[in-house]
């Protein structure tokens, strides 16, 4: 089994948005974590192939934010990172730009509030040095009936304030949607990389054109060959973006695409690719994108030493309480009305076909076990409750338990299993001390074509349903793929 740290080129699973920075010989990456806690993860490299997550830009969301944490922006200026941010602001739902700064790449980071508010949403944050001036730009709509824009500004030297009027450098003439913008500097041109399409989903048609302007204000040429990276590779709908040189002097795009085999069910996920430039002097992807498929397998035994698992959960709906010691992980926590499916710790998964499997230790009346976890209103999972294991579905917020079966003894620990196939179904199973016994109803398959929501994919992990003093007690949680 290899190490649950490596991971391959393309930072498998959702990594939307990604941003990269070089900091000596490592590479850093982020992306959009959305209605995920704790909020964009933070992966290191040292060749641009195998990826190490470090942890997170915020472990608790900032005081002014809500929900939506989308397109981080990484930047180093003058022995500071940066990470600008877009969230929605708590007071009104409106998305915004925020800014925090931290000493370290990877962890440490404080929040410096909203640096961008501007219209119906601000979103897309995207910085560039121009001979020590530096300048900001974003994603702006609802601008007094205007279509959306690519807006600019300058930035302070110390990049929490905008100095300034903003200015127009790219408008959506074609109501095609424009956002996710990066920008290089080659010979007398500034090069404008935008992302054009609906970014999301099964109907998404995201890809990636380029404009130019001798001034970094404008007005941008668009490229009469756009889009110059659109569906290739077994991969769909490519966009949003930024760049990184490598100590060599090479340049290589970081960026989103689904695989076109498990789209949805594995979410938009980070690729690198290669830029050259032309002899027409415009820039071309056409070269070998850096995707070697390593899928990593994942065991974490609490009552071992193991790689970090870094838990995510959808913090709209739920606080869990999470204690991984004296040999087990206990699991409780508050959850709102709305979630059917008590508190969920999940991780990214890697691939549309896996399986997973954990252990119960302890017996109460709380439903503790194995999910997939969609959204609130959409999930499945196998879970035992006192004497009955119980293998259910939510499904347009309404949960059904599709089928039950009692335990023959009281001998712990309990175990189950949840396999999801490449054709998005899924069995569920589970022993005490004799051979996996299945809990399918019909002996079919269950389509689990519903779970995914529009900008993110399922995710697999642990869950407990019950009353607050009400935990469950995990031995162990492992994640193999097919």
């Amino acid at each position: 089994m290899a190490s649950a740290q490596n991971v391959p080129a393309n930072i498998p699973g959702d990594f939307a948005d990604p941003s990269m920075i070089r900091s000596g010989d490592t590479y850093y990456a982020i992306g959009t974590s959305s209605e995920w806690a704790p909020h964009f993860p933070i992966f290191k490299s040292t060749n641009l192939s195998d990826w190490q997550q470090t942890g997170f830009v915020f472990d608790q969301a900032p005081a002014w934010t809500k929900a939506s944490f989308w397109a981080p922006e990484y930047y180093f200026h003058k022995g500071t990172y940066y990470v600008y941010y877009t969230a929605r602001r708590k007071s009104d739902g409106v998305s915004c730009i925020g800014v925090a700064t931290s000493k370290f790449p990877d962890h440490g980071f404080i929040d410096h509030g909203i640096i961008i508010a501007h219209g119906k949403e601000a979103i897309d944050a995207f910085v560039y040095n121009d001979n020590g001036q530096l300048y900001i730009s974003w994603k702006a709509y609802g601008l007094d009936k205007r279509p959306i824009e690519i807006l600019g500004s300058k930035l302070s030297d110390d990049g929490l304030s905008l100095v300034g009027e903003p200015f127009m450098m790219l408008k959506d003439t074609k109501g095609q949607g424009i956002e996710g913008q990066s920008m290089l500097k080659q010979g007398d041109y500034y090069y404008l990389f935008y992302s054009a399409g609906a970014c999301c989903g099964i109907e998404c048609s995201y890809h990636v054109n380029v404009a130019r302007s001798k001034t970094i204000t404008g007005p941008y040429e668009d490229y009469n060959q756009n889009p110059i990276l659109t569906n290739r590779d077994g991969w769909k709908c490519p966009g949003h973006g930024t760049f990184v040189h490598n100590q060599k002097g090479e340049t290589f795009y970081i960026y989103h695409a689904y695989r076109a085999a498990s789209h949805v069910f594995t979410g938009r996920e980070g690729l690198v690719s290669p830029l050259r430039w032309t002899d027409s002097g415009w820039p071309a992807f056409d070269g070998q994108l850096l995707t070697q498929q390593h899928l990593v397998d994942m065991r974490a035994d609490f009552a071992q030493k193991h790689a970090p698992i870094y838990w995510q959960w959808d913090f709209r709906h739920m606080q869990p309480v999470i204690d991984a010691s004296q040999g087990k992980l206990d699991l409780s926590g508050s959850y709102d009305a709305q979630d059917l499916a008590g508190v969920a710790i999940t991780v990214r998964p890697y691939s549309s076909a896996y399986e997973i499997q954990t252990s119960v230790l302890n017996t109460n009346d709380a439903d503790k076990g194995l999910i997939v976890y969609g959204d609130v209103s959409a999930s499945v999972g196998i879970s035992v409750h006192g004497t009955q294991v119980t293998f259910w579905a939510i499904k347009d917020s309404k949960k059904e338990v599709l089928q039950e079966a009692t335990l023959p003894s009281t001998s712990l620990p309990v175990y189950l299993k949840l396999k999801v196939f490449p054709d998005f179904t899924c069995r569920v199973y589970w022993k005490q001390q004799a051979g996996w016994q299945a809990l399918t109803t019909n002996n079919e398959a269950y389509s689990i074509q519903f779970l995914p929501p529009w900008d993110r994919s399922p995710r697999p992990g642990l869950h407990v349903a019950g009353k607050p003093q009400e935990k469950g007690s995990f031995g162990f949680f492992e994640i193999l793929y097919h």
